[in-house]
């Protein structure tokens, strides 16, 4: 039987597509060897692991240490290595790159802690957002509030617009991170993971009024979204408060 040349993945083995474009991570074997042989050689200390995903195992991997974790990931339709970084659950940064140096420098800078804006400012083939920013100035509430107001008025769904802003008047839901789930405004004690299900929600009906949903799966339908909120604020449980 003849040797597979060095370099070459046999027509079966699931890295053959990907040998015309990354040669490199073929010849590695799979995207956390190459990623690791990379972070070795530049004396980083990094620990690459492999992906949970199964169907993933060999283009894919991550990274992870004191909260933060990163994610790397092979295109299959160009040569790209789409890199997500992460705090606590939180998406902070994404982008694309050509270069798997570049990748691993992404991944070990992150994981040192430089700030979601120190990152981008250092490899720029990632971006941010102000969402992310935010979570890091520990000012997600208020800034996701603003957002689902900008939003519900841009729609023309006029019931949203009224339920968003008679629930952002309400001192009790303001503190709370609000969110969409469909129809649904829903609220949470945190704006990280984990997202808390058990706090009341409520979402605008065809007829023109409101349906509000408590946690233990009761169905209330209001004429207006003032008392929609009331019904909200009246079925939040003691513990309804903000949490870090």
């Amino acid at each position: 039987m003849s040797e597979q040349p060095a370099g070459d993945a046999a027509p079966n083995d699931p890295m053959h597509e990907y040998l015309t474009l990354y040669p490199e991570v073929v010849r590695a074997g799979s995207l956390q060897n190459a990623l690791q042989a990379v972070a070795d050689r530049a004396g980083y200390g990094l620990t690459v692991e492999l992906t949970s995903a199964p169907g993933w195992r060999q283009v894919a991997a991550r990274v992870e240490a004191g909260g933060h974790s990163a994610n790397a990931l092979m295109a299959q339709s160009k040569r790209s290595f789409i890199v997500d970084c992460w705090t606590n659950g939180v998406a902070m940064a994404t982008g694309s790159t050509p270069d798997l140096s570049a990748v691993v420098g992404a991944l070990h800078s992150w994981l040192q802690d430089p700030g979601v804006r120190g990152l981008v400012a250092q490899w720029p083939f990632l971006r941010t957002w102000e969402l992310a920013e935010a979570h890091e100035r520990g000012e997600a509430i208020p800034v996701r509030w603003r957002q689902l107001r900008e939003a519900a008025a841009r729609k023309p769904d006029t019931a949203l617009h009224e339920l968003v802003e008679a629930a952002f008047e309400q001192e009790r839901l303001r503190v709370l991170s609000p969110g969409q789930s469909m129809c649904w405004v829903t609220f949470s004690r945190r704006a990280a993971p984990p997202i808390c299900h058990d706090l009341p929600a409520a979402m605008p009906l065809r007829n023109g009024g409101y349906q509000v949903r408590f946690s233990d799966g009761r169905l209330q339908e209001v004429d207006s979204a003032a008392e929609a909120v009331a019904a909200i604020v009246a079925g939040l449980p003691d513990d309804a408060v903000a949490q870090p």
